[in-house]
């Protein structure tokens, strides 16, 4: 015996998942979601499964993927496989980035309490001077 699956409307999956409308409707135009029908007034149905979906990329998101990269990982998942190790690549990746955006910040805040530091309220030739703060080299 062949069971349908539910299908929801677009409004009540939005209202489900948190996701505004005009994002689910974005989401599908990017291929990242698929309608699965449309009622005869032309709404959109998904099935259950688009919770899961949605959920996964709001995660994804948090996480700082791009919309392009999440697409790549539900492209290999709705061909049947895992893309944990993908996933974990660009987990690596990411962490990398922050890494190097630590030591990039950490060299910038101690350029400015260097210059902070030194700073003199009363400029010796003021007529010359804009700033003491920023014109030190």
């Amino acid at each position: 015996m062949f069971v349908q699956e539910e299908q929801k409307l677009i409004g009540l999956v939005a209202k489900e998942s948190g996701v505004p409308i005009k994002t689910i409707r974005y989401y599908e135009e990017l291929g990242l979601l698929k309608a699965s029908a449309r009622t005869e007034g032309g709404f959109r149905l998904f099935n259950s499964d688009v919770l899961a979906r949605l959920n996964f990329i709001k995660r994804a998101q948090s996480l700082g993927l791009s919309l392009s990269e999440i697409k790549e990982f539900l492209q290999i998942h709705d061909r049947g496989e895992l893309p944990c190790e993908d996933i974990k690549i660009k987990l690596q990746e990411k962490l990398a980035d922050i890494d190097r955006q630590i030591q990039q910040l950490l060299l910038f805040k101690q350029e400015l309490e260097g210059l902070l530091s030194g700073w003199e309220t009363i400029p010796k030739n003021p007529e010359y001077t804009i700033c003491p703060i920023l014109e030190k080299t």
